[in-house]
């Protein structure tokens, strides 16, 4: 992996969208998640050496690179819409906490009208819009906290291992019941988290996913497709 000595974050430079793609850039490689190989993604090698990066850079303390990776939960989502592009198909769709856009890209490929990746780090934004980018498809990228509001348009919400804080599964909960009340599909993807509120879920599918040793405790986890009840 190439040094980045020349790449600030600090949260002004990461608001720059140049830089924060250079950063990503110069921190990951581009290649094909485990669960889903018809698609590319630029991918950190280990959690902790981009996570410290970000930290020196910045000069502070710095959230986890969500973004260098292909989470259980989001690849499990992501191979189910392949698997099932009817659930997106001519459809309005946000991905919530996209991380590095897995789940958005292959939504695109399946064939959402339109596809919206949230998340609140500059740096998820910019390795989701080259995410698309290396993919060929149209993926919007809205950053900052939607979960006080509502779904707006959308017509699927998905997210990926969104339930691994209590704090997370507090806030990200009753945003996404209140989407399915006003008649959104929601589908959400978790590999055994210790918060998953599994009340009020219900199982759609199940799969075996490969994941880097250096973000999980195990070479596959065992992960389900949810659908909010």
């Amino acid at each position: 992996m190439a040094e980045a000595a020349a790449v600030s974050t600090s949260p002004a430079a990461a608001a720059d969208p140049t830089v924060a793609a250079d950063f990503v850039r110069t921190h990951t490689r581009v290649g094909p998640p485990p669960l889903v190989p018809e698609i590319v993604l630029h991918l950190g090698d280990d959690a902790i050496e981009v996570w410290e990066q970000t930290e020196r850079d910045a000069g502070s303390e710095r959230p986890p690179p969500f973004w260098a990776f292909a989470w259980a939960g989001g690849q499990a989502v992501a191979r189910y819409l392949l698997d099932h592009p009817e659930t997106v198909a001519g459809r309005r769709v946000l991905d919530l906490a996209a991380g590095c856009g897995v789940v958005a890209v292959c939504a695109a490929r399946a064939g959402a009208a339109t596809v919206t990746a949230n998340e609140i780090d500059p740096l998820a934004g910019a390795a989701i819009t080259l995410n698309a980018r290396a993919n060929g498809v149209d993926v919007a990228v809205v950053l900052g906290d939607l979960l006080d509001g509502d779904h707006g348009d959308a017509e699927t919400i998905l997210a990926g291992d969104v339930f691994y804080q209590q704090p997370m599964t507090d806030r990200v909960l009753p945003f996404l019941r209140r989407a399915a009340a006003g008649g959104a599909l929601v589908l959400v993807g978790d590999p055994g988290r210790a918060y998953t509120p599994r009340e009020h879920l219900s199982p759609l599918a199940e799969y075996d996913v490969p994941v880097p040793a250096s973000i999980e405790d195990g070479p596959v986890k065992r992960t389900t497709v949810w659908r909010i009840s």
